[in-house]
């Protein structure tokens, strides 16, 4: 199947070309039924020469090109109705009937509502040339009114709201947030994704409810949507991004719920992290046994640490009324040793980076681990099923 991408370096259609190439390459095997051929990128460099060619070759064609916001709003017939007329009259002169999916926005559903908004006028009278399209070649024509999509790649000032404050406060810089009691439907990239490889297969999913759009609308029978989407307000939403970014503990995200909006926010907020931002200076302690550093403090999952034993010595020495911890050596050749408390069976544990094991520190065992090595270090990764709270350590020294 050759793929037609119209506006391939945009925030979908640089998404959505990537992740057919994974898809391609066998990188992606999510998706077995897909068998991709040549991906013609299309953007403003391209020619009407090749814009020729990939329309005759085409067997699929995804229409993402179009103008979002301009200060000459002849632009707005130029890029959002101009181009699809010229490529829906190349596909005809090819006698090319392959399906063609259109992205259109939800202020083309609004025009006789709010009047003549240039933007959703030109997005409703191209909806208008690809019903036509659909009558006269019959064609498949899938259109998509899409709500505010968001996540990586997104662009600040002009893609949306959600990625301008995104930008904003992952800099530390001020935003402004207008009428935030508005509700509006987010609809995140990787959920526009599915739906996308959705269409290739043959299955896109129909538009739920048109019993309340107007006659004079065109195109009823060829809507289609993401069925994955959040209702949320635009104050909610910088709530959440400020939240992210005055969150002192570790990665907040091992808090969210899978599929929840606040996760795949943090998704999208981390992507805009500047560079300096993406690198955190953590604190290590050492002696002469060697190094303990803690790598994530979570509130509900726990302490995350990495302890490096140097040669010869022996860490431990202590036992836990409730906590628990798993020790998971990575590198070098180590002894765990650990004794339940009243008692003088010792149970030992050969460990080494050769050959991974989980070994468990059990509650009411005192316990330690020894570097058996004479010249390298043993690098263990330790897991604490609370974080340690110094006023309530639960920790108590005991020799194995």
């Amino acid at each position: 199947m050759n793929i037609l991408i119209t506006g391939a370096k945009g925030f979908l259609g640089s998404n959505l070309t990537v992740n057919l190439k994974n898809i391609r390459d066998g990188k992606n095997r999510t998706r077995p039924n897909l068998k991709i051929g040549e991906i013609y990128e299309y953007s403003r460099e391209n020619t009407e020469e090749e814009l020729e060619e990939w329309c005759k070759n085409a067997d699929f064609v995804f229409h993402f090109a179009g103008l979002n916001r301009t200060d000459d709003l002849s632009s707005f017939v130029t890029d959002n109705c101009n181009l699809t007329d010229r490529i829906l009259e190349i596909l005809k002169e090819n006698g090319n009937s392959c399906p063609v999916l259109f992205s259109s926005s939800v202020y083309a559903g609004m025009v006789h509502q709010i009047g003549l908004d240039p933007y959703g006028e030109t997005k409703w009278l191209a909806e208008s040339a690809m019903l036509t399209h659909h009558v006269a070649a019959g064609a498949p024509v899938y259109i998509y009114r899409f709500p505010h999509i968001i996540g990586k790649w997104s662009r600040p000032e002009y893609n949306s709201v959600t990625a301008t404050f995104c930008y904003r406060i992952a800099r530390g810089l001020p935003i402004e947030v207008i009428e935030p009691e508005k509700e509006i439907e987010l609809l995140f990239i990787d959920d526009f994704l599915e739906e996308m490889y959705d269409a290739l297969e043959g299955h896109p999913h129909k538009a739920l409810d048109l019993g309340d759009l107007m006659e004079e609308e065109t195109a009823l029978d060829l809507q289609y949507r993401v069925p994955v989407t959040h209702w949320t307000s635009i104050g909610r939403i910088a709530e959440i991004l400020i939240g992210f970014h005055n969150c002192k503990d570790a990665v907040p995200a091992l808090r969210m719920k899978p599929g929840s909006l606040e996760k795949k926010l943090y998704s999208m907020y981390v992507s805009y992290l500047p560079e300096a931002k993406a690198a955190k200076d953590l604190e290590m302690i050492t002696d002469q046994r060697g190094s303990f550093l803690e790598l994530l403090r979570t509130k509900n999952h726990g302490q995350f640490s990495l302890n490096i034993i140097a040669p010869g010595a022996e860490k431990g020495q202590h036992w836990h009324n409730s906590k628990w911890e798993m020790f998971i050596v990575v590198s070098g050749r180590g002894l765990i040793r650990q004794r339940r408390i009243g008692t003088d069976e010792v149970t030992e544990y050969k460990v080494s980076g050769e050959k991974i094991r989980a070994v468990h520190m059990l509650p009411g065992h005192t316990h330690s681990i020894r570097n058996l090595s004479k010249d390298e270090p043993l690098t263990v990764l330790m897991w604490a099923n609370e974080a340690f709270d110094s006023s309530r350590p639960d920790t108590f020294t005991e020799e194995v």
